[in-house]
């Protein structure tokens, strides 16, 4: 069956109606299923996670951004997340019977489509077609504040859309749209509200690391924040291949270097869903000699405590990991 993922990043992470009726927008869209809706008000970012063809996913997805772009108004938005603009990252991302190929063709016509109503649009990862926008950090350098500079330089051209500053493009700055592999989005508390030690672990710990020394693991991004709200700060984590950089490697390498500055973690938080594969991994390694004898559900249970993904808000394996999800979704299960 024919089934494609969807998981946009919105600017607005604060007001509960704007998020309601972005939510209502996507579960209005025949042929798609909303699996999951993830808010932060300090990063003032939601991140939508829905599910179907690939293209009601994109009709959904454009439908979306006219809500979006309706809604936030982006000479007024701050945050803690990075953001280049209202609708800041729309992937694309195959799950089942459908092609990379397919789903790059697909986020070509939507960055068109959005492109034509008067917004920059850049591709990015699988779709990009420059090396130097192939990774988001090459896009937000300098973020929504420098767009109007980037827009008059030859070399930063959107792929689709107006390439002049306009009142329009003040309000909705760039929109990203990509297609990639699954990710996990993840972010680790520490007992401390000095963002500086999460700022030295990040840059200790991702893949492009700091003043061209290599951070220690492959297919991570991280960065370093400070949450008001939950009384800490976050190494904030995007695992891009969690087959290579396990949850379990990263949480006990941070656990490590907390303690080298005097500090601790304090278990993390999950953004939006998480493949089932991702837990089980982890579940298997904080049970080492017992896997064996350990049933899924065990595995699971073993790598929430040990990961303290319950730590801010009950962890609920149906709700939050992606095969869980999709097969609670009745009109896209194979029956």
């Amino acid at each position: 069956m024919e089934i494609a993922e969807c998981v946009p990043n919105v600017s607005e992470g604060k007001s509960r109606n704007k998020i309601s009726r972005m939510a209502d927008t996507i579960s209005a869209c025949p042929g798609v299923s909303l699996l999951h809706v993830d808010s932060n008000p300090d990063a003032n970012r939601t991140v939508f996670t829905f599910a179907g063809k690939l293209s009601d996913v994109t009709d959904a997805a454009y439908a979306l951004f006219r809500t979006v772009t309706d809604e936030i108004d982006m000479t007024h938005q701050h945050g803690e997340h990075v953001r280049n603009g209202a609708m800041d990252v729309c992937p694309i991302i195959p799950v089942s019977d459908i092609s990379m190929a397919e789903c790059i063709a697909a986020a070509q016509a939507l960055g068109k489509r959005i492109g034509d109503t008067g917004v920059p649009v850049y591709l990015y990862g699988d779709a990009a077609v420059t090396f130097n926008r192939r990774e988001l950090e090459q896009l937000r350098k300098g973020q929504y504040e420098t767009l109007q500079h980037r827009l008059r330089q030859p070399e930063w051209q959107p792929d689709f859309g107006p390439t002049k500053w306009s009142e329009t493009i003040a309000r909705t700055g760039s929109v990203q749209v990509g297609v990639r592999p699954f990710l996990v989005a993840w972010n680790v508390n520490l007992k401390t509200e000095d963002v500086h030690v999460a700022k030295k672990i990040a840059r200790k710990i991702r893949t492009s690391g700091f003043r061209g020394i290599k951070g220690e693991f492959n297919f991570l991004k991280a960065d370093g924040w400070r949450m008001p709200s939950y009384d800490c700060t976050q190494v904030t984590m995007n695992l891009t291949d969690y087959r290579h950089t396990g949850l379990h490697n990263v949480y006990e390498r941070i656990r490590e270097l907390a303690n080298v500055s005097g500090t601790d973690v304090n278990g993390s938080e999950l953004i939006g869903l998480i493949p089932l594969d991702a837990i089980l991994t982890a579940g298997r390694w904080y049970a080492g000699a017992r896997d064996a004898s350990l049933d899924e559900n065990a595995l699971i249970d073993l790598a929430v405590h040990n990961l303290g993904l319950d730590s801010l808000t009950p962890f609920i394996a149906e709700n939050r990991i992606f095969e869980y999800r999709l097969a609670g979704a009745a009109h896209l299960r194979d029956d």
